[in-house]
């Protein structure tokens, strides 16, 4: 009987809560220090913020297979982990320094070595949750992973929120010190309670008991991917790739675009921001349980029409009201349920020796949809008007439904049908 090990998945999504208060500390604060600090421009300042999407498309890949040869007594993912966070913490704190000296070019070389350390472990921190889960749960896991990191960028949002004065000069030392200090203790906990090569073993031992159809499959030939499942990995591959130009053109932009357009001060955006966060929080467990009575496209497909929805109906505001809070919550659910599913369909694809591998690629997609995206999104700000931004994501998904409805695999069925304990605790 497969079940799912909450306990065990809370500890793992300690990675990934680190990575995520750091990337929502960036997208809300680093546009700020641009404008605020520097004085750049949106259009360049779109071409800066896609610096980190430019290496992670080449470093995400690297590191995700570099880990899946990596052989230590910590694991594969362990010191990847271990080592990029201790950079990470490191370098991030140095950019407050920069900031007070107004110094671009102290800001931009730290800003970079904040970036390539970040990018040495993202991969291996999200591998290392496949790595210990059967396929057939890691959407249900993967819901628990994005629960751990909503509240990883809950704690930056609220941060800011609190922290963040409406006006005058903003002491950025207090924000990248408590997140760093966060980070630390996150990936610490990891690291004393999840030994990586015990739970590997136990999970391959799993699969070779209750393979799933894809398994089989790829069994059949010769371990190699068939057309239809090429076609469906490509399929799925565009869907990430629209799906990203058009949530990070939003999420970058936010927080420029509330105080330009919104007419919002100071810190006010975490706070409108958050209510698509938390209500993201919410959804993301009954989201994997929803999944595994109606599929893991089904769910992806219907997000990605409640993100369209949301984006829609916010184009047509002005001003902020109440009845933003209804749509800022559709927008939660719909990216709860494409974040949920998209990442298990595609290393559904693996072998169990490659699946840093496959979660390199599905970043190489979600990373290059984020280096174009923010350039040609600051662009249209820019030169046409803030009133672009809606209307622009909603395109951008029109296209991401399309390319997932050809999409045939990924669904993980296991062969012989089984009971299935959702959520239970097998410690």
């Amino acid at each position: 009987m497969l079940k799912l090990n909450t306990k065990r998945t809370i500890l793992v999504g300690f990675a990934f809560l680190s990575i995520c208060a750091f990337w929502q500390l960036y997208d809300s604060v680093i546009p700020l220090i641009l404008k605020n600090t520097f004085h750049i421009g949106d259009t360049v300042s779109g071409a800066i913020m896609a610096i980190d999407n430019v290496l992670a498309l080449f470093m995400l890949p690297l590191f995700g297979s570099l880990s899946d040869r990596t052989s230590t007594k910590f694991g594969k993912r362990m010191p990847y982990i271990l080592c990029g966070t201790a950079a990470a913490v490191i370098f991030m704190n140095l950019l407050a320094i920069a900031d007070t000296k107004v110094n671009l070019i102290m800001f931009m070389i730290f800003l970079g070595l904040t970036l390539i350390s970040m990018a040495t472990y993202r991969s291996p921190a999200v591998a290392l949750m496949s790595d210990v889960t059967h396929k057939q749960l890691r959407s249900k896991a993967n819901a628990i992973i994005n629960l751990m990191g909503t509240v990883g960028a809950i704690f930056s949002l609220v941060l800011i929120r609190v922290a963040m004065p409406s006006s005058g000069k903003v002491n950025y030392s207090v924000f990248f010190g408590a997140v760093s200090a966060l980070m630390v203790t996150a990936v610490a906990i990891l690291f004393f309670t999840i030994k990586e090569n015990k739970l590997v073993a136990e999970r391959e031992e799993l699969e070779k008991r209750f393979p799933t159809k894809d398994d089989v499959e790829q069994e059949a030939g010769n371990a190699q991917l068939s057309k239809e499942i090429r076609k469906s990995l490509t399929g799925i591959l565009l869907c990430i790739f629209f799906f990203f130009m058009a949530y990070n053109a939003v999420t970058t932009a936010f927080s420029k675009y509330v105080q330009s357009y919104l007419g919002l001060e100071g810190g006010n955006f975490a706070g409108i921001m958050m209510i698509a966060t938390v209500v993201a929080t919410i959804a993301y467990v009954p989201i994997g349980m929803l999944t595994a009575k109606i599929g893991r496209k089904k769910a992806v497909m219907g997000g990605i029409l409640l993100m369209m929805g949301s984006f829609a109906a916010a184009a047509f505001f002005k001003t902020y009201s109440d009845a933003f809070k209804i749509i800022l919550s559709l927008m939660g659910i719909g990216y709860a349920s494409i974040i949920v599913n998209t990442l298990p369909m595609v290393v559904e694809m693996s072998k169990g020796s490659d699946i840093g591998k496959y979660t390199g690629i599905y970043y190489t997609f979600s990373m290059s949809a984020q280096i174009l995206t923010p350039v040609l999104s600051g662009a249209l700000l820019e030169y046409v008007g803030y009133f672009t931004l809606f209307p622009y994501a909603v395109v951008c998904l029109v296209i991401s439904f399309i390319a997932m409805i050809g999409v045939r695999h990924g669904d993980s069925t296991v062969v012989e049908k089984q009971g299935l304990e959702i959520f239970d605790v097998d410690d």
